[in-house]
């Protein structure tokens, strides 16, 4: 479920439709979290559905640590790639924005988070050397989104959650655990689907 104050708004003909705040969303804020209404389907579900409904999944799904297809029921499918993300994925099924996010601000991931089965180019962003987004994004940037993710964490306790009645009551026991140092947070790494050691092998393209 997205956050509630967010709204889909039309950017333009080549970018189409994208998500923004209504009003601040404040660094430490669960921005999305997976609910009962997201739809999860096995690989081998994917493949026995007629290609139209393939190519929907394709464009709409990311791919959790199972190498599952989970498809938002909500606006959250209209959430547009950026390499200077407001919001990164964490191991604790939510989102969380890892900046204040600004009314008005679109609210963006970086696609290298969700298992993409193959890569693809995107438009250069300043302050940016990549262009292209790669299925195991997550390997090698891990550090910088852990970086990144760190004081956010520390900032969950701390701002209005208006998701966390969905966050799993064994993760928000974590969350406060990491926000009183007892504990460190998981990786971002710990997200990740490997194909190979899973027995899959990819050969779709993922948008």
């Amino acid at each position: 479920m997205l956050h509630p104050d967010t709204e889909v708004r039309f950017i333009n003909k080549n970018i189409g439709h994208g998500v923004f705040a209504t009003r601040l969303i404040p660094r430490g804020t669960a921005v999305w979290v997976m609910d009962r209404f997201d739809r999860v389907f096995r690989e081998e579900e994917v493949r026995a559905l007629e290609p139209v409904y393939q190519e929907i999944l394709e464009k709409y799904c990311f791919r959790d640590r199972q190498g599952r297809w989970v498809f938002c029921w909500d606006n959250t499918r209209f959430i547009n790639h950026s390499f200077h993300p407001t919001c990164i994925t964490t191991p604790y099924g939510f989102e969380i924005a890892v900046r204040d996010i600004l009314s008005g601000q679109e609210i963006t991931n970086d696609y290298g988070f969700f298992n993409i089965i193959e890569p693809f180019d995107c438009l250069p962003e300043p302050g940016c050397p990549r262009t292209r987004v790669f299925p195991d994004d997550i390997l090698r940037f891990a550090p910088e989104w852990d970086r990144q993710l760190a004081p956010a964490f520390a900032a969950f306790a701390l701002v209005e959650q208006p998701l966390a009645g969905l966050i799993k009551p064994e993760f928000l026991d974590t969350l406060a655990r990491i926000a009183r140092g007892e504990v460190q947070p998981a990786s971002i790494r710990t997200c990740y689907f490997d194909p190979a050691a899973a027995g899959q092998t990819d050969g779709q393209t993922h948008a």
